[in-house]
């Protein structure tokens, strides 16, 4: 799945008309997990019992009815989407809380599928025909959706952002772009004091994005409750802040996407630690640094790129990595703070160093099916609503 992303430029009543539709799309979500709860224990709920009951939302308001009734139907997938999850992680016992549906109020994007949209023959305008009154829209970006079929965009996505509005096309086809074997192989181990160190001796920095924007976007935050509530100006500074915290955003995609594709486009190998990142950000004194290293964004990327460019991308098991000898095997215990690993064999290295070569034994085994693994090399692990445009098409 490809997502072409353009900014979408209109009138003043058009961005109401999107707001309006993103409104119906939260209301039809939340009503088809309402109607999840209400309903009896032996009462089947499936995907199909929510579609059906969206269409029956479409006779008794009017609102839902201007909508399209595709819209209508993503809407409630979206509900689906949040139960049939919930079921997964009671089925697989995950530990912790289960994610049990909750109603959404914050929602930024509304869903078409094949029908209510139309491309204008230039391809750079596209036309919502549903009754919502949004209506010809500019796209404004320098992505080229000439080439692709029309029949093959599965899903258009309009999505509310703080610095304005833009549309996600989703196309159906397969990304791939193989590339040249270099017969290199590199093992990572991300960190806090480096981005990642691999198993070259390489040390990338960590740009610490959040940290840098941090002091500004505090001064932003507090902007915002010497306003009155409710006022022009309070939503403006909230505009302000929201701004602050998208430009972070970005910055880490595209850092993330940049070191991702070189690696895999130089190596034939990436391995890197299977993180449970969620479990790491419980403590409270590293929470804020692990989430401004963004390391699961990044193994996303690792992976995408792995499956572009015909690569192999493994996730290993953590333990140990950083204990254990690179060269000897033997367990060497050290506390985080000491940042050098010594070991009677003579091995001599920085800590991450060692950790990101131990990890690359281990994918190696992983490879010859003497361990388990997580690798990947053949599908992307991402989802189609992910932000995975065609800028690593460049």
């Amino acid at each position: 799945m490809l997502v072409l992303e353009y900014k979408v430029k209109g009138k003043q009543f058009q961005y109401q008309a999107i707001d309006d539709a993103i409104r119906t799309t939260q209301f039809i979500r939340n009503k088809a997990i309402r109607y999840w709860m209400d309903a009896e224990r032996e009462l089947r709920i499936d995907k199909f019992a929510l579609n059906k009951y969206s269409t029956e939302l479409r006779s008794y308001f009017k609102f839902v009815a201007d909508l399209n009734s595709m819209a209508v139907q993503s809407a409630a997938e979206r509900g689906w989407f949040a139960i049939s999850r919930f079921y997964d992680n009671c089925k697989s016992k995950k530990s912790g809380k289960k994610g049990y549906p909750r109603f959404q109020k914050d929602c930024r994007s509304t869903e078409y599928k094949t029908s209510g949209w139309k491309l204008h023959s230039t391809l750079r305008r596209i036309t919502f025909t549903d009754k919502k009154g949004i209506g010809q829209l500019k796209l404004l970006g320098k992505w080229d959706i000439h080439q692709y079929n029309i029949k093959d965009i599965k899903r258009v996505r309009l999505i509310r952002r703080a610095d304005g509005y833009y549309a996600q096309f989703c196309i159906g086809i397969d990304v791939v772009d193989v590339q040249p074997k270099t017969g290199e192989e590199i093992g990572l181990d991300v960190g806090i004091e480096s981005f990642y160190s691999d198993s070259n001796g390489h040390h990338e920095p960590n740009p610490k994005f959040l940290r840098k924007a941090e002091k500004s976007i505090k001064h932003s935050q507090r902007r915002i409750y010497k306003k009155v509530k409710g006022s022009s100006g309070r939503r403006n500074a909230r505009k302000v802040y929201a701004k602050k915290h998208l430009r972070v955003s970005r910055q880490r995609i595209e850092h993330a996407k940049r070191l991702a594709r070189n690696l895999n486009k130089s190596n034939d190998l990436v391995s890197y630690e299977d993180l449970r990142v969620s479990n790491m950000v419980k403590n409270h004194c590293l929470a804020k640094s692990i989430s401004d290293a963004s390391w699961y964004l990044f193994r996303q990327w690792i992976e995408y790129f792995a499956v572009k460019f015909g690569k192999l991308a493994i996730a290993v098991p953590p333990h140990y990595t950083s204990q254990k000898c690179s060269y000897c095997g033997i367990i060497v215990k050290k506390s985080l703070s000491t940042r050098t690993h010594k070991c009677i064999c003579g091995c001599n290295l920085h800590r991450d160093v060692n950790a990101a070569q131990n990890i690359l034994n281990l994918a190696r085994l992983a490879r010859m099916g003497h361990i388990q693994s997580n690798a990947n090399g053949l599908a992307t692990s991402t989802l189609s609503g992910a932000s995975l445009i065609e800028q690593v098409a460049r």
